[in-house]
């Protein structure tokens, strides 16, 4: 069941915590309250309580339980439903953990949940080291890790889940548990992909990967088909070291981009290659190759450089759909850029992850993320100006996918967003539900952890 909301003792809370709680009448409460999605701006928690500890997050859960108050987890606050706050609940902010213990010689390292991904890499990539989180910068390791995480190393050593080699939970009961392939296994497959279902994660143990040669960066190219059908089946035949991404978008004013293409459609293509340059340039050259390069800044950078600025004051408001195709070819290529052009908005996007390599060699049971054999992962979104657009950047995105619809009903958890139950079952689809099911009814037979993308204790 859902908790219910009753009244919260601020002074009581304080008094449990070694961190700062924070209520409504304090200064900062808008700043606290704040998260990525302004859908969620409405939102006022009672209290956001801002963790110092793995001790503090254990009081506030058995605070939360006892009492039948609605609790949230904030670690990068970027949920596409806006889950990291509450309206009259208790959010446990994990910003101020940040502890990281970085073993350079056994490449793993203990990260706690409030470091974002570039705050973790920055420092990773000091010892030639990192982890694959996702392509922004800002968001929490906490939040993409627990959803399985795709993102730039993945082709070559699998999503962040498949480089999770302990954790520390503190599950419904209050109980701060080291979880592992050895103790309390269940509990350790359902946070790797499960979401924020099975309590909190204070820190995880990661696997890190040698990034000390590394050629990144962005690429813009004409948004043609032929350019779109090339860059897509480049990536799909390049070599696991490469992992891409291909924004195919109506381009944005910027100053590296000629005034003439602003406004018109382009391919803005992430591409990361972990190996030595002169390998890096042989498979990059084909892409160059596809058209005359509008702007090229991918060369040796530091891994970090795959992490683009963040304006901290960014919060777009964006109609969005995520799912699976198996393919793009030049029909598809076609009807990508037909959608493009058919209607106006500040920004129109189709995101074309080409997946494979070592994240599906993984078998589609180990972990809680089960879309091991999905080729291509697209996400079609459109920002939106006032209710009245929204709808219509909603019907365009529900036809866009519909025409990219290639059978497969699936989607990753940490893109999707308010988008009701069977949507969740996409993301959990057959036995990973009935599992996950099963996990939530021994450690949080109550739902006590809801304000995520919820996977309800099986009955009994």
């Amino acid at each position: 069941m859902q908790q219910a909301t009753t009244s919260i003792s601020i002074p009581d809370l304080a008094a449990a915590v070694t961190g700062r709680v924070i209520g409504p009448e304090d200064p900062d409460y808008d700043a606290a309250r704040t998260v990525l999605v302004p859908s969620a701006a409405g939102r006022r928690p009672a209290a956001v309580v801002r963790v110092a500890d793995a001790g503090d997050v254990a009081a506030v859960v058995k605070y939360a339980r006892d009492h039948g108050i609605e609790l949230a987890v904030r670690s990068g606050g970027h949920s596409a439903s806006g889950h990291g706050t509450s309206d009259g609940g208790i959010v446990i902010d994990l910003r101020d953990m940040k502890r990281l213990e970085i073993d350079a010689a056994n490449r793993t390292a203990w990260a706690e949940t409030g470091l974002t991904a570039v705050e973790y890499s920055t420092a990773t990539v000091e010892h030639g080291l990192a982890t694959g989180f996702g392509d922004t910068g800002s968001v929490g390791i906490g939040g993409i890790t627990v959803g399985g995480g795709v993102g730039y190393l993945g082709r070559l050593h699998g999503l962040t889940i498949d480089n999770v080699l302990a954790a520390d939970v503190v599950t419904a009961d209050g109980q701060l548990r080291r979880v592992d392939a050895q103790h309390e296994p269940d509990l350790f497959w359902a946070i790797r992909g499960g979401g924020g279902n099975f309590g909190v994660v204070t820190r995880f143990q990661y696997r890190l990967a040698d990034v000390s040669q590394f050629t990144g960066g962005m690429i813009v190219l004409p948004g043609t088909p032929d350019v779109i059908e090339g860059f897509v089946g480049l990536a799909d035949a390049a070599p696991d070291q490469l992992s891409t991404i291909a924004n195919v978008m109506s381009a944005p004013p910027m100053p590296f981009l000629p005034e003439d293409a602003v406004g018109s459609i382009v391919l803005m293509g992430m591409l990361a290659y972990t190996g030595d340059p002169e390998s890096a340039e042989r498979v990059l050259a084909p892409f160059r190759a596809l058209a005359t390069p509008l702007a090229d800044f991918v060369g040796a950078n530091p891994y970090t450089t795959m992490y683009p600025p963040d304006d901290p004051d960014y919060h777009p408001t964006a109609e969005s759909r995520t799912m699976f195709i198996d393919h793009v070819d030049r029909p598809t290529a076609e009807t990508i850029v037909e959608h493009l052009n058919a209607i106006e908005a500040p920004i129109r996007v189709a995101q074309l992850r080409v997946l494979g390599g070592a994240m599906s060699r993984v078998p589609a049971d180990a972990t809680a993320y089960a879309h091991r054999s999905g080729r291509i992962m697209v996400n079609v979104a459109a920002f939106y100006e006032g209710e009245e657009d929204r709808a219509r950047k909603a019907a365009w995105v529900k036809r866009f996918s519909d025409a990219l619809y290639q059978g497969d009903d699936a989607a990753y958890v940490n893109f999707v967003g308010d988008e009701g139950e069977a949507r969740t079952h996409a993301a959990y689809p057959g036995a990973t539900w009935d599992r996950l099911a099963a996990v939530k009814a021994r450690y949080d037979p109550d739902n006590l952890f809801h304000m995520n993308q919820n996977v309800a204790p099986a009955a009994g």
